[in-house]
């Protein structure tokens, strides 16, 4: 099969020109609805897709292999296409507009410098799960990006730096494929399948290209793909795009190397392991039967997840106790979530102590050194009885993974054994410990419980879930608000005022003997947010929203900043975003 290996440059060309061809060819069917598209067809190849320039800049300063000849000649036809077609713009998202209440170009209105304080301000807030499933609806809704004082290359930036700082691997695997845009978005592409092949799972990264319908330009995902290929069997195809690489200047031993082994070239075993990216490390241990690699500390996060993955690192029962080093490599390694906490602690389980230290520990475990120490002191919490004292070891034990920077490694363990204890056994010294780490994620709240002694708790809630007609909402609010106005120990709460403006911003009549019932004193809106709502400024104000919300959930937000939030959103008449929200802070969930 090393026949094309012989092959002339001026056959190479040839090759070049057809293979763009065939590709070109997939362009110029019949145009997709994009509103339309289900995540079945998530798997089918993409049938009207724009062609696109990449930058050097966008490719990260990379070298431009095989196929740049191509990209050369789109850019010109891109030009030739803008000139006689200048409206039509790519329009890359996930979401219908419609499903949200927002519309095609709510970023039009919108100044790129606010934009980009914004986006600044929000990457430093870690935001909580409501502020997170926000900002994914506002960048991910299909519409055409802002064109004041930002290009189309920075908003896709800032799509990619938040999907993966947010690091939902399907999330991201489902835009990047649905909008088949693999050349577009070389970074993101790049992390998702690194992510995947770190963690051992080659099928989900070779997927990313298995219905990518353009040549792939970045060097990286390239090569990456040329793998994937000779995994799928398909020597002969990669074997093709290889070649093509070498004659236009592809020059990488190591990865040669490697390659010639998987084509079945050559049986010698090239022993070398490259730690510069988690593909050349994987193939090291792909051509190699004895493969065997011992970590350090400066070891990159991604290799010590595919070893872990691979079932590569050390096996804790085979490990000595007087093999300290590699015991603190396995407790940094725990800290980064690559070794099993239970694994750990069954190390400092198998460590020896005398009675004296363990009536003592207090004292002794200062004594010792790091890792004995954590060692006594698990076992002294294991043994105690005493529920405070047992905190109180706890706290020291915990105190002392911090101290070495590898606090993360007790904290799973720590969740547990807090778990067998109730909040009243302890000591009021030791509560803010206790209510720091003990598991505290919120159960799932599927139920709404109706209370109709209160107005926001009440079943009108049922209207935000489109279970009532206009003519039945209208006369029940008015009932309600009748037996308010007959009952003089009601008092109508934030909320409750926040239900009755959401209704009659959708246009539900109240009667007017009922306007004096409560009175919304000034302008609590910011006036920042007003101006954007004033301007039509969907979308940032969305994102204004967003950073007030910050790391706090809706259930947790107070009554004044709930009510400018669903004010915004009345405003801009974007309801089905404000229903949502509605229905996560009114009513008493069980």
């Amino acid at each position: 099969m090393k026949i094309l290996k012989l092959l002339n440059k001026t056959y190479l060309t040839i090759l070049i020109i057809l293979y763009s061809s065939i590709v070109n060819s997939f362009s110029e069917n019949e145009p997709v609805d994009i509103w339309n598209i289900d995540k079945e067809q998530i798997q089918e190849n993409s049938q009207n897709k724009e062609l696109i320039s990449i930058t050097e800049t966008e490719l990260e300063n990379e070298k431009i292999d095989v196929f740049s000849m191509q990209a050369k000649d789109r850019s010109d036809s891109i030009k030739v296409d803008e000139t006689l077609n200048s409206k039509e713009v790519k329009i890359i998202g996930l979401y219908d507009p419609e499903d949200f209440d927002l519309k095609i170009d709510m970023w039009s209105n919108s100044n790129g410098d606010q934009l980009k304080y914004l986006f600044s301000n929000l990457s430093k807030i870690n935001l909580s799960r409501d502020a997170s499933e926000l900002m994914n609806i506002v960048l991910l809704t299909n519409a055409y990006y802002p064109k004041k004082n930002m290009s189309e290359k920075d908003f896709l930036k800032i799509k990619s730096d938040w999907l993966i700082k947010h690091n939902n691997l399907e999330l991201i695997e489902e835009y990047l494929i649905k909008n088949d845009i693999l050349n577009l978005h070389p970074r993101l592409t790049r992390y998702l399948v690194d992510k995947y092949l770190s963690g051992s799972e080659l099928d989900k990264a070779c997927k990313i290209f298995l219905n990518n319908s353009e040549p792939i330009i970045n060097t990286y995902l390239s090569k990456f793909n040329i793998y994937c290929l000779i995994n799928d069997g398909k020597k002969e195809e990669a074997q093709l795009i290889f070649d093509l690489k070498k004659e236009l200047g592809f020059n990488e031993k190591y990865f040669e190397s490697k390659l010639n082994y998987l084509f079945g070239y050559t049986n010698e075993i090239d022993k070398a392991i490259s730690e510069k990216s988690i593909l050349e490390f994987h193939l090291a241990h792909k051509t190699n039967p004895e493969f065997s690699f011992e970590p350090k500390e400066n070891t990159h996060p991604l290799i010590w997840k595919y070893l872990a993955a691979s079932n590569l690192l050390y096996q804790t029962n085979e490990i000595e106790l007087d093999e300290l080093e590699k015991i603190e490599l396995i407790e940094y390694a725990t800290h980064n979530k690559n070794y099993f906490e239970d694994d750990l602690f069954q190390i400092y389980k198998r460590f020896q102590f005398t009675i004296d230290q363990f009536l003592n520990v207090k004292t002794v475990f200062k004594s010792l050194t790091s890792i004995e120490s954590r060692a006594l002191l698990y076992q002294s919490v294991l043994l105690e009885s005493d529920i405070n004292k047992k905190i109180e070891l706890m706290k020291l034990l915990k105190e002392a993974f911090i101290k070495d920077k590898i606090g993360n490694a007790f904290e799973e363990k720590l969740r547990d054994l807090l778990q067998d204890i109730e909040l009243d056994q302890i000591s009021s010294k030791y509560t803010s410990f206790y209510l720091e780490n003990i598991n505290t994620d919120e159960k799932k709240q599927t139920k709404i419980k109706y209370n109709e002694d209160l107005l926001h708790q009440s079943k009108l809630i049922k209207y935000f879930i489109g279970e009532y007609n206009q003519t039945k909402i209208e006369k029940d609010l008015n009932n309600f608000l009748k037996r308010i106005k007959k009952d003089k120990k009601y008092s109508i709460s934030k909320k409750d005022i926040i239900l009755i403006e959401s209704l009659k911003s959708d246009g539900i009549k109240i009667d007017k003997k009922y306007d004096n019932l409560y009175k919304i004193l000034g302008s609590e809106m910011p006036t920042d947010i007003q101006v954007m709502i004033n301007n039509n400024e969907s979308a940032s104000t969305i994102l204004r929203i967003i950073e007030v919300i910050g790391q706090d959930e809706l259930s947790n937000l107070d009554e004044d900043t709930l009510f400018f939030i669903i004010s915004a959103l009345n405003q801009l008449n974007i309801d089905s975003l404000r229903n949502k929200i509605l229905l996560k802070v009114l009513p008493l969930k069980v």
